[in-house]
C-alpha cells in the first residue's frame, strides 16, 4: 500500500475499532514468527467490522484475519494488507439452554472451561486446542475423536462485500480438518453450538483429562504451532515422522520437537524460511521411504 492510502485507510478504521501500524506479527502468533503488518485492525463489534470490510473492499486492499494466531505461519516478510484481529468481545457470549452462540474470537479452551461450569458438555475436546472460535470452524478442529462438526449447528459469516448469512453445518462442508471456508473467502464472527446437559464433574473431569494430556504429550514449552500435518488416515504424521527418524531435527531455529514429530518448535529465534525447509524436508523424506504425501494443516499468510 502507498503512503496515503495506509494514511487514510488508518484514518477511517480508528473509528472502527483499534488500529496499529507496521506491528510485528510474531507478537500475535503462538509460533513467535512473522514480519509486520501494514495495518493490524482490532473491531469494536460486528457493525463495526462490516464498516471496515466494505472499506476495505472498496479500495481492494489486501485482507487476512487472525484469531490467536495458532495454526498460522507467517512470511518473514511479513503482509502489506490488512490484518484483521478478533478480539474475545467482538460480539458476546450466548449462553440459552443447551445452544450457545459465541463470537469468532472467543478462545475455544476458554468457552469449554466456561460452560463446563453450567454442566454443558460436547467441547471437552478442545482442551488440546489453542485457538478460538473462528479459526476452529475454519479448520473443523478437533481432537480425542471429535471434531467441530460434532457440535455446531450453524456459523454467522461476513463476507469481503459486507454482507451475512448464517450457514449451516451442511453448507459448511465440513471433512477432516476443512470447511468450506477455506475455498469461498468470509469471516466467522460467530458459531452455534448444540450441546448437551450432564453431571458438571464428569465434564469437567473429561476436560481435564484432555488438558493434561496436551501438557503432557505436547511441547508447548516452546512456541509452535500445534500439529503441522493432516494425519494420513488411517495412520498418524507424527508415527510416520519419528519412525523417519527426524525427531530433533532442526534447520535454523527450526526443530521436529523430541516430544511430538508432528510439532515443529522455534527453538532459537526461528524465521519462516527455516519453518518452511524444514516442512519440505520432512515431506520429502517421508515421500522417499513411505511413498505418502503429508499435507499440512498450517495456514501460511504473507508476502513472500
Amino acid at each position: 500500500m502507498g503512503s496515503e492510502q495506509v494514511k487514510k485507510t488508518v484514518e477511517e478504521l480508528s473509528f472502527l475499532g483499534e488500529v496499529k501500524q507496521n506491528e510485528p506479527l510474531k507478537n500475535h502468533t503462538t509460533w513467535k514468527i512473522g514480519g509486520s503488518a501494514g495495518i493490524l485492525y482490532t473491531p469494536t463489534d460486528i457493525a463495526s467490522l462490516k464498516k471496515a470490510m466494505e472499506l476495505i473492499t472498496q479500495r481492494g486492499l489486501k485482507w487476512v484475519v487472525i484469531g490467536k494466531g495458532s495454526n498460522l505461519l507467517v512470511s518473514d516478510k511479513g503482509f502489506d494488507g490488512v490484518v484483521i484481529k478478533l478480539a474475545e468481545d467482538t460480539s458476546p457470549l450466548v449462553v440459552n439452554g443447551t445452544t450457545v452462540t459465541a463470537g469468532g474470537g472467543y478462545p475455544l479452551i476458554k468457552l469449554a472451561t466456561v460452560l463446563t461450569r453450567d454442566g454443558l458438555g460436547g467441547l471437552e475436546f478442545a482442551g488440546g486446542i489453542p485457538g478460538t472460535v473462528g479459526g476452529a470452524v475454519f479448520m473443523n478442529a478437533g481432537a480425542h475423536g471429535a471434531d467441530m462438526s460434532t457440535i455446531l449447528t450453524k456459523a454467522h459469516i461476513l463476507y469481503p462485500d459486507g454482507t451475512f448469512r448464517w450457514l449451516t453445518k451442511d453448507e459448511l462442508g465440513f471433512s477432516y480438518r476443512t470447511s468450506v471456508l477455506q475455498k469461498n473467502r468470509g469471516i466467522c464472527i460467530e458459531a452455534e453450538l448444540e450441546l448437551t446437559k450432564g453431571d458438571k464433574e464428569a465434564i469437567k473431569a473429561v476436560l481435564q483429562k484432555n488438558k493434561d494430556y496436551r501438557r503432557h504429550t505436547q511441547p508447548w514449552n516452546f512456541p509452535c504451532c500445534g500439529s503441522v500435518f493432516r494425519n494420513p488416515l488411517p495412520d498418524h504424521a507424527g508415527r510416520l515422522i519419528e519412525e523417519a527418524g527426524l525427531k530433533g531435527y532442526r534447520i535454523g531455529g527450526a526443530q521436529v520437537s523430541n516430544m511430538h514429530a508432528n510439532f515443529i518448535v522455534n527453538v532459537a529465534d526461528a524465521t519462516c524460511e527455516d519453518v518452511l525447509n524444514l516442512i519440505a524436508h520432512i515431506k520429502e523424506t517421508i515421500k522417499k521411504e513411505k511413498n505418502i504425501d503429508l499435507h499440512t494443516e498450517v495456514e501460511v499468510m504473507g508476502d513472500r
